[in-house]
């Protein structure tokens, strides 16, 4: 009898065993109730370092944003899981004219926005008419920089985007003034998400902060600078799609805090790991890392409207004083490379010939009292103390170069501020120096050099080109090889952009980084995108 007991026993703690771990990363629906595990909710809870700007896509210029909006909205065109390839999503093909300058889109049928209005070429029109158009009745206040600057300006401002029509419910013609080499991968950036107009007509100004797409993911709610909450499409129109009930997106600021959240079981996934706690998770068999591949660059904005750093020399004194190299070795344990373009090296249009400036305090030096200051200068450094893909470690990577500038003379004085007020500092060009970078929205060599380089991207309150870099050739050449179609004759005029931009150092590139994610073992589907914002719909908790 006692042997019988002692097997009952036995087989009932196995089976308490077998519940909890498969619990792991859910919860039950109806507040604990004995439920099947088909009826259990799965929330996954994704840690990162910094708040959304904003929850419109459209307006938004930074990756906090999309990374939760990628998830409610989605594009004609978007992305490869792995690559920046495109391929179809809300469009399901396309043809294009042979002059190049009209494309029309065959839309999916039958799909619905999350207020239960009809997803068609209307709607399409609507939002890119919003987009366009600065007088648009939904536009409200917002700067849509991202607009302006992958299809050169708005309407009536040099917009590459002549008009866009619904031919019939489910096809949109998009005219263009000029075939543009870029105009696909362009239309799959996570900024030109579709949203509902009938929300835009409902919520108004305030549709940053309610967001209704078409997307696998709903919103739900958020909690400026701790949570944002998402919940299953049920009436998501790819069958069986998505595989969780339930996406949080949680803000812990400080990586080791949310290592240990992670370890604890309060998150699923995080990003922007300290590279020095990189062997401690690989060593942990509850944890997996999968590395983001680099299509980022760090680098530190300089304000070429202020004194001194209007004086060529001095910005190119700044660059012989930061050690790439240590930088990288340092605070990213072989996770990042030195580069010295506005380019990741992997890109086709990377000029490898370019000699970079070495890391030499006497050249430094020396340079500085050419400009007129021997004694060097009083210095604010901006940088933000939230960690990001290409600076997972940014007041300690500051610090590491206000020690080197205070070898040439520069007196730096360390000014940390929250995302957000970071973001709108250097968009208004309130700083002198800032530590900074740019993750590639499509894989396109335009979208790193246009953006940062172009002058028509340096607009006060809304600069992608925050270095406000303004030089007329550069800009011209930037616009020439948008309408270019072949590659080798795009990829020489971007190595000659590279060539003048490395003479005018108008910002110092420092490196390119693999970011480590890192997952708890049962989370399966998950692929770390190069964008740097993801698909959700596939992740399953096992």
């Amino acid at each position: 009898m006692k042997k019988i007991l002692s097997f009952i026993s036995i087989v009932a703690l196995l089976s308490l065993l077998l519940v909890a771990c498969s619990e792991k990363g859910t919860s039950n629906s109806e507040g604990g109730s004995e439920k099947d595990s088909k009826d259990k909710e799965t929330t996954l809870v994704f840690g990162r370092g910094a708040d959304s700007y904003t929850m419109d896509p459209q307006d938004a210029n930074e990756i906090e944003t999309w990374r939760v909006t990628k998830n409610i909205y989605e594009t004609l065109v978007e992305y490869d899981e792995e690559t920046t390839d495109v391929i179809p999503k809300l469009a399901k093909d396309w043809d294009i004219s042979d002059d190049g300058k009209t494309w029309t889109f065959h839309l999916q049928e039958g799909v619905k926005f999350h207020d239960g209005t009809d997803f068609n070429a209307e709607a399409v029109v609507y939002n890119f008419e919003r987009m366009m158009d600065p007088q648009h009745p939904a536009r409200h206040s917002g700067s849509f920089s991202v607009y302006r600057g992958m299809f050169n300006g708005f309407k009536g401002e040099g917009s590459s985007i002549e008009q866009v029509n619904a031919v019939n419910e489910n096809t949109v013609e998009f005219k263009l003034v000029e075939p543009q080499a870029n105009f696909l991968s362009n239309l799959g950036m996570h900024a030109f998400g579709i949203i509902s107009p009938a929300a835009l007509e409902e919520f108004g100004e305030k549709i940053n902060e309610n967001a209704v797409g078409t997307g696998p993911f709903k919103f739900v709610s958020w909690n400026p600078n701790d949570s944002v909450t998402l919940v299953k499409n049920e009436e998501y129109w790819v069958p069986d799609l998505p595989k969780l009930d339930k996406v949080i997106y949680k803000v812990i600021p400080d990586n080791s805090a949310r290592l240990t959240a992670l370890k604890n079981g309060e998150l699923d996934i995080m990003v922007s790991l300290n590279p020095s706690d990189l062997s401690s998770v690989e060593s942990d068999s509850n944890l997996n890392i999968v590395l983001r591949p680099p299509l980022n660059v760090g680098y530190l904005s300089i304000n070429n409207l202020k004194e001194p750093f209007d004086n060529p020399k001095v910005r190119q004194a700044i660059n012989h004083a930061v050690d790439k190299q240590g930088i990288a070795d340092a605070y990213f344990y072989g996770l990042a490379d030195p580069v010295k373009n506005m380019l990741p090296s992997s890109s086709w249009a990377y000029n490898d010939d370019i000699e970079d400036y070495e890391y030499d305090l006497d050249k430094a030096k020396a340079l500085l009292a050419e400009a007129g200051y021997p004694n060097g200068f009083d210095l604010e450094f901006s940088v933000t103390a939230n960690s990001r893909i290409y600076m997972q470690q940014p007041t300690k990577m500051v610090e590491a170069m206000k020690s080197s500038f205070e070898k040439i003379g520069i007196n730096v004085k360390v000014v940390t501020l929250e995302w957000p007020t970071f973001l709108d500092q250097i968009r208004s060009g309130e700083h002198s120096i800032a530590l900074i970078g740019w993750v590639g929205d499509n894989g396109d060599p335009d979208n790193f050099l246009y953006s940062t380089l172009s002058k028509n991207n340096a607009v006060k309150g809304s600069a992608q080109n925050h270095t406000f870099y303004r030089n007329d050739e550069v800009s011209d050449l930037l616009m020439q090889a948008k309408f270019v179609i072949d590659q080798e004759e795009r990829t020489e005029i971007y190595k000659k952009v590279q060539e003048l931009v490395h003479e005018d150092a108008p910002m110092a590139p420092l490196v390119e980084v693999k970011e480590a994610v890192v997952t708890g073992n049962y989370v399966q589907g998950y692929f770390p995108h190069p964008t740097g914002a993801e698909n959700m719909y596939k992740v399953t908790l096992e």
